[in-house]
């Protein structure tokens, strides 16, 4: 699948708990249409204690985020942004919509 938000993009969530915050997309998930954004949408687990004399704990753990909830920020303008493609003879390249910069 094509997605057109990529790893160590800068993204600003457009929805839930963490509306208007920025982060960095630490991994992306394709097949899912998700992404997992630094910082963003955390949650806490409940871990089990393993071994003997071990506390149990809450973790943070950063949680999917569906694409469609995060917006793209242009490196160059610094504004969130739509993405577009520029299709050449040898490659294809990302647009921002509002600055016409590649990214």
């Amino acid at each position: 699948m094509n997605m057109k938000i990529k790893k160590n993009d800068n993204v600003k969530m457009l929805a839930g708990k963490d509306r208007d915050k920025t982060g960095k997309v630490l991994r992306v998930f394709p097949q899912e249409r998700k992404v997992i954004v630094e910082g963003l949408n955390i949650v806490k687990k409940h871990s089990r204690p393993r071994k003997e004399g071990e506390k149990g704990q809450r973790v943070e753990v950063p949680r999917k985020i569906t694409v469609s909830n995060v917006l793209l920020i242009c490196p160059k303008c610094g504004k969130g942004t739509r993405v577009g493609f520029k299709v050449t003879e040898q490659d294809k390249h990302r647009v921002c919509k509002k600055c016409g910069a590649e990214i």
